[in-house]
């Protein structure tokens, strides 16, 4: 039997870092899905089955740390890594407080973000990686 593929949700207003993310992502062999806004993964069927969700912090309409608060209260424990262009040590604070798993500042090295992403799955499925 073949191993389950861990999902990963990566949420931002940017298309290159969409499109950049998925790229970077896909080749360490994840299943990667990439929405424009908060709203529209919210709306998705990936919603309930991601193995871990990258969140730009700043979007407009619904903010990063604003869709981690709300899946929070919904009941969805899925692993948060936020990504942004702003790391303004306030708002770090806020989204590790909340419960994200990672912080990156863009650019980042995609090492940093992969060995965040495998920190999020393994501890999401209890050891069992991609």
């Amino acid at each position: 039997m073949l191993p389950t593929l861990s999902v990963i949700s990566v949420i931002d207003d940017d298309a290159s870092v969409r499109a950049a993310t998925n790229n970077l992502l896909s080749s360490h062999g994840y299943l990667v899905h990439t929405f424009a806004s908060a709203e529209e993964f919210l709306q998705s069927a990936r919603l309930n089955d991601s193995s871990c969700v990258i969140a730009d912090v700043q979007m407009p309409a619904m903010s990063g740390l604003d869709l981690l608060t709300y899946m929070r209260a919904q009941g969805n424990a899925a692993p948060f890594i936020f990504i942004t262009a702003f790391p303004e040590e306030s708002v770090r604070a806020r989204a590790l407080k909340a419960g994200a798993l990672g912080f990156l500042a863009k650019p980042f090295a995609g090492t940093e973000l992969v060995n965040c992403v495998e920190a999020a799955v393994n501890r999401n499925h209890g050891g069992t990686g991609k």
